[in-house]
């Protein structure tokens, strides 16, 4: 049976647990990336996904029809996330809401959803990034894969 397609507004995003560790490794890429990939096999989806440390990327993997495009657009989230500080879908309802906040930014910057900060004491550092679905089933897979992965680290 398919999941449903979820519905956000800017407050359940801005309330939305922040990923805030004390480290984030490359192994710690690889194990959020492995944790995001059964989540889209679980759930079906024909989703990419992308971690980046930095603007390196350390854990790649393209399911279903997804290919160099979707890791474009990952690229173009990834702008909106580090320009923020928050999830690209963030952005993106925040510039439905008041669209001078995207002024003078140029389109290489994707104002969709799909791509989640995270945090080391306190300063961006990475970013998990899916494409290929409605951009709030990105950001769903996204929340989803980065919300194991904190249950995860916290045992």
């Amino acid at each position: 049976m398919a999941r449903p397609e979820p519905t956000y507004t800017i407050e359940q995003l801005e309330n939305e647990p922040v990923a805030n560790l004390a480290s984030f490794t490359r192994d710690d890429a690889v194990k959020l990336g492995e944790i995001a990939v059964a989540v889209i096999r679980e759930w079906d989806r024909n989703l990419a996904v992308d971690i980046h440390i930095g603007d390196e990327l350390a854990y790649r993997a393209q399911l279903g029809s997804t290919g160099q495009g979707n890791a474009n657009v990952i690229q173009g989230k990834i702008l909106v996330a580090k320009k923020f500080g928050h999830s690209s879908l963030l952005g993106r309802l925040k510039k439905e809401a008041d669209p001078s906040i995207a002024d003078g930014l140029d389109e290489s910057y994707k104002f969709w959803g799909g791509v989640i900060p995270i945090f080391v004491d306190g300063e961006l550092v990475a970013s998990i990034g899916t494409s290929g679905e409605p951009d709030v089933v990105d950001h769903e897979a996204a929340a989803e894969a980065i919300a194991r992965y904190l249950a995860d680290v916290a045992r």
